[in-house]
């Protein structure tokens, strides 16, 4: 098991050949099929399993802490269960990889969209800046136009704008996201969406506020269309949001983006970052501070070791950012802007 998991990750590795393999004849037809079959499922099946997978656990390490008080008697039990538990660990771990978790070894969309973007990590100073203003001008553009929709609407929406902006290969199956049943738990996680790779549905907290939502939706559309990084969800989540004639949604994806791009320039020049918010309409700073407020209700010792547990998940799947990896959306999507004034309109391309 270990060795075939070790062939399977090196192939992906070594060769984009054998990913676009994977993608095509693998990743995509399963996807179909999912689609198809838990779309019309209301529940997140996905979730159901999860908690499953959660009580198995629990009822697993009891059976271990008892078997340890006892361990002179049941030292071969335990032995026995463990090898059994790290076969199905493999086994789960592969079908991930099948599923869904190759398309970590896919090419960044920066690439695949061949967008210039700064050798280092943070960004060129006066970039961010520039992407910063234009965000700004953009948020107290918008502001007044703006108004809040449902969940539901949102998620009709964002399968519209999948179906009529991208070349998403199974999109005539349907996209479609759905209420997590772990809203309130997840809110303490500080967690705003989750693809699930072994039933391959989208899940959103549908207790978000919803001047954010519509990007959330699409961030996590993203994912069950095959694109696993996380700056390259948010990429394409703000490409389909600011390319629609659909206010709510350009507001939502400049404002998510904005907090990347402000978080970025305000460990660079801090009085910068604090003046251009000073500039931002008496709506979108009410909002800030909404946010705020809900962060400061939720965050929690569990949530930072939530955090950490998730970066490590990252880092070990081919994003070296980690966690922070979601920031560098700041950079891609400024090169995607200045990519669009010299391209003409056309389907944004999902590899």
């Amino acid at each position: 098991m270990i060795i075939a998991l070790m062939i399977m990750t090196d192939a992906l590795k070594g060769s984009y050949a054998i990913v676009s393999v994977y993608n095509n004849y693998v990743f995509f037809p399963y996807q179909f099929f999912r689609n198809l079959l838990f779309r019309l499922i209301p529940l997140s099946v996905g979730d159901i399993l999860y908690a499953a997978a959660f009580l198995a656990l629990i009822m697993l390490i009891i059976r271990w802490v008892y078997f340890l008080v006892r361990f002179n008697k049941y030292k071969h039990a335990i032995a026995e269960s463990v090898i059994y538990f790290l076969i199905i660990f493999g086994s789960v771990y592969m079908y991930f990889l099948l599923a869904w978790g190759a398309n970590y070894y896919k090419p960044s969309l920066s690439s695949f969209w061949h967008l210039a973007k700064p050798a280092n990590r943070l960004g060129d100073s006066s970039a961010i800046a520039s992407f910063d203003i234009y965000l700004v001008n953009k948020l107290n553009a918008y502001a007044p136009h703006y108004h809040s929709e449902s969940f539901e609407e949102i998620g009709k929406r964002s399968v519209e704008y999948y179906k009529r902006y991208t070349d998403y290969k199974t999109k005539l199956q349907g996209l479609k996201v759905k209420a997590s049943l772990f809203g309130s738990l997840i809110q303490h996680l500080e967690i705003e969406g989750y693809y699930n790779p072994f039933t391959g549905e989208s899940q959103v907290n549908e207790h978000l506020p919803l001047f954010i939502m519509p990007f959330v939706v699409c961030h996590e559309m993203a994912h069950q269309a095959g694109i696993a990084a996380e700056e390259d969800a948010n990429l394409l989540a703000y490409a389909i949001g600011t390319s629609v004639n659909d206010s709510s949604f350009n507001y939502s994806c400049y404002l998510n983006i904005w907090f990347y791009a402000q978080s970025r320039l305000n460990r660079r020049n801090h009085i910068l970052a604090k003046k251009l918010e000073s500039q931002l309409n008496a709506l979108t700073r009410a909002q800030i501070d909404t946010l705020a407020q809900i962060r400061r209700l939720y965050t929690s010792e569990f949530s930072k070791y939530s955090s950490d547990l998730y970066d490590n998940y990252l880092r070990f799947h081919q994003q070296k950012d980690g966690i922070r990896s979601y920031g560098n959306v700041a950079t891609s999507a400024w090169a995607w802007e200045n990519r669009k004034r010299m391209v003409p309109d056309s389907l944004i391309a999902i590899p």
